[in-house]
């Protein structure tokens, strides 16, 4: 919970619950609040690991906000992967992405829109200057 209150601005954490009669041993959930959004974090043991069937997903405004949650999301520990995606320190799937990016792959021209999809699959960290560059007019 720390770790993603340092993360994301304008966080909350609520006061944590242990259950000490659990059948596996202590149980502790911590609420925190991530954007206005509440989400509830279990420690229940190492056996219950992250897969990709949870992410989350950052709509960011401009290559500045992109590099800030790569930074930090891959920090201490923390993999990059393909098209914007990366898994942070305790493994959660988290895909970084510009609005510029969606507008792009959106565009009427679909073979401006199909060049910004080429390039982006190309990229770990999405940056807004290649994607432009790739879908100009003037390549």
């Amino acid at each position: 919970a720390k770790f993603y209150a340092s993360v994301f601005k304008d966080s909350k954490i609520n006061t944590p619950e242990t259950f000490t009669d659990a059948p596996s041993g202590d149980i502790e959930i911590i609420n925190i609040e991530l954007f206005g959004q509440e989400f509830s974090l279990m420690g229940a043991g190492p056996e219950f690991k992250f897969n990709e069937a949870v992410s989350f997903i950052i709509n960011c405004d401009g290559q500045e906000e992109v590099d800030y949650y790569w930074e930090k999301l891959t920090s201490e520990g923390g993999e990059e992967s393909q098209c914007g995606w990366l898994k942070d320190k305790f493994g959660l799937s988290w895909q970084v992405i510009p609005k510029q990016l969606n507008e792009l792959m959106s565009d009427p021209d679909k073979e401006k829109a199909g060049r910004a999809m080429q390039a982006m699959l190309k990229m770990k960290k999405i940056i807004i200057a290649d994607l432009k560059k790739h879908t100009s007019n003037n390549r």
